[in-house]
């Protein structure tokens, strides 16, 4: 009787037990062609990082120059049963100061907002000039103007800063101008100086009355 051994394997059997053929190794040259691809990607991004660190954030446009303040009411700082918003402000120009307790370079320019109060007061306009509490405790942002002074009509307060995501605020402080009919006429990123209120902000909100 005849038997049959494992290793007595037909040529077409041994061939379908064979190990797969493995995938060809990239060539030279397209290892070449993907490192120059990564540098390139890696140059515009050092470009772009260049460009952004240069820009003087006191010098950005805003996209909001020319369109409406956002339909947001807020609570009012010092009585929250109030809401504040544009619809409040129709008929005059008004200053909106983003500021808050945390905020280091609020303090720094807080005596030129204090004078402008002054100014505005003097001449019967300092519902001109309003507050834009950002990202605050209310206990925090009252004790800080119990200290410093307030300088504002009334603050608004933006608690979870979504007015401020809809206006492109960066931090604290910045400063807008918005016109009689509730239309953004000017921003400013960072720090008032007198030159800025003297210049900028005073003739809109002259102009505005």
């Amino acid at each position: 009787m005849s038997t049959t051994r494992d290793d007595a394997l037909t040529p077409d059997a041994a061939a379908s037990t064979a190990s797969p053929v493995a995938s060809p190794v990239a060539s030279p040259q397209r290892r070449r062609w993907g490192v120059w691809l990564a540098f390139a990607a890696m140059g515009v991004l050092l470009a772009l990082l260049a460009v952004g660190l240069t820009r003087d954030p006191r010098q950005l446009d805003s996209v909001l120059i020319g369109q409406p303040w956002p339909q947001r009411a807020l609570p009012a700082l010092e009585k929250p049963q109030y809401l504040m918003g544009p619809q409040q402000w129709t008929g005059k120009a008004r200053v909106v100061n983003v500021w808050a307790s945390w905020c280091t370079s609020c303090l720094q320019e807080h005596p030129e907002l204090m004078k402008l109060s002054r100014q505005l007061e003097a001449d019967g306009h300092l519902d001109q000039l309003i507050g834009l509490n950002y990202k605050d405790k209310p206990r925090d942002a009252l004790g800080w103007l119990g200290r410093h002074g307030n300088p504002f009509l009334a603050s608004m307060m933006d608690t979870d800063g979504r007015l401020g995501i809809d206006l492109g605020v960066y931090g604290a402080p910045e400063t807008f101008v918005v016109d009689a009919q509730g239309i953004i006429r000017f921003k400013h990123v960072g720090v008032l100086t007198e030159k800025v209120i003297r210049h900028q902000i005073l003739p809109l909100l002259e102009k505005g009355r």
